[in-house]
């Protein structure tokens, strides 16, 4: 086979590509963030707190489950078709939305989101991983994540203007449909399989004997194919480094469920109407996208561990601060910072799995860990919801404010630095 160049300069418009597409995933859950949450009260009269977050479980199982799934037959059968599947799954998501008679639509709807969501978002994550090898790593994924997150943002800005102007049902959904059959054109017909690259970076490990920050212990496995089960238990609790990752993108993720089920109901119990709580559920994802444009770039240069630990400190300080007060522009402050330790984690966790996975099963370990970290979907819907419901949201809010800086604790004390120049 004929060698194939890594880095982002050579296959700058691949990678382009592709973080369009990643802007359309995005922005497929974007449509939900200021809307769902409100119309199950309003529209379907749901009052318990865990019977609304419900659709938020939903959607983070599949998702869990598909991101699995995801990075396994990414590696066997290439990234392209996956991501293909994705696209096709993620087509009926608006429309059973947009006419759903009963909660149990909506709650179905978001199976067929989470699917989308997991086998799109993780093919477009390994691709860019794949194209740009082991130097660019964070940069990289800032680049992904920032272009999903903003197209979150905007997404529920958008959302939430239309469901202000026209009502909540169908307009604001209309714009899914035009998100969904776009990426699946763009992904059918531009975009290319990357799996090649992958093979090329794993070439010159075995010739070179490349050392991007895997842990020592392993070194006599890294190199080396292993089965499902190895690599689930290593990038699980096995690997110091890789339990750390994981376990964080888990609390994060928590935290966000909670951000997107019980926040908007939170500020319209403040009496805020739809469209400004469509700003504050805009401005913390804008803020996510926003700031991965730097602290991607930021850990290939000053390490991934410190951006990860005072990432999710921020990110509980940001939560607590939603307790203290109730104006708006207090509540803003606090959305922003909840985004800026968001962008500090995000893609930073991700370029600790590029850093320690060998290039030949880098793929499945990339979908081990985002089953860990869409499990804090689940995780974070039931806890939030079932603590509102049984002590109130303020409760739900300071409890999982702690255990977010917990997780960053951990971190603290299990995570090596993967970072080598």
């Amino acid at each position: 086979m004929d060698r194939v160049d890594l880095g982002l300069r050579a296959n700058w418009r691949q990678f382009s590509l592709l973080v369009v597409v990643n802007a359309f995933v995005g922005a497929m859950v974007g449509l939900e963030r200021t809307v769902l949450p409100v119309l199950a009260e309003v529209e379907f009269g749901l009052a318990s707190r865990t019977a609304i977050l419900s659709f938020i479980a939903t959607f983070g199982l599949t998702k869990a489950l598909a991101n699995l799934a995801a990075g396994r037959l990414g590696d066997r059968y290439g990234r392209k078709s996956v991501l293909v599947a994705g696209w096709v799954f993620g087509l009926p998501v608006p429309l059973l939305i947009m006419w759903a008679p009963t909660w149990g639509w909506i709650v179905a709807a978001n199976i067929l989101l989470g699917i989308n969501q997991g086998l799109a978002w993780s093919s477009t994550v390994i691709m860019k991983i794949d194209l740009v090898g082991p130097k660019q790593r964070g940069l990289a994924m800032g680049l992904n994540e920032s272009a999903g997150y903003l197209a979150v943002s905007a997404s529920a800005l958008g959302s939430g203007y239309l469901a202000a102007t026209y009502g909540m049902r169908p307009e604001p959904f209309y714009l899914g449909v035009a998100f969904a059959v776009a990426g699946l054109l763009l992904s059918v017909f531009f975009v290319r399989e990357s799996r090649h690259h992958a093979e090329q970076e794993a070439r010159d490990f075995e010739i070179h004997g490349q050392d991007n920050g895997r842990d020592q212990a392993h070194d006599e496995v890294l190199e080396h194919d292993l089965s499902f089960r190895d690599i689930f238990v290593l990038t699980s609790w096995k690997n110091r480094t890789l339990f750390a990752t994981s376990q964080a993108g888990l609390v994060n993720n928590l935290n966000d469920g909670m951000a997107w089920g019980l926040f908007p109901i939170y500020f319209a119990a403040l009496g805020l109407p739809i469209d400004r709580i469509g700003v504050l559920a805009a401005l913390y994802p804008g803020v996510w996208g926003l700031g991965q444009l730097v602290t991607g770039a930021l850990s290939d240069r000053v390490g991934r561990k410190p951006l990860i630990v005072s990432g999710m400190w921020l990110q509980a300080v940001g939560i607590s601060i939603l307790l203290i007060g109730s104006e708006f522009q207090f509540l803003a402050a606090a959305m922003a910072l909840l985004g800026l330790g968001t962008a500090f984690v995000y893609p930073t966790l991700l370029a600790v799995i590029g850093d320690v996975a060998h290039p030949s099963w880098r793929g499945t370990s990339v979908g081990v860990y985002r089953l860990w970290r869409d499990g804090g979907y689940v995780v974070g819907a039931l806890l939030a919801g079932g603590l509102a419901d049984a002590f109130g949201i303020d409760w739900a809010i300071g409890a999982i404010a702690g255990l977010t800086a917990l997780s960053g604790l951990v971190a603290l004390v299990t995570m090596k630095e993967t970072l080598h120049s």
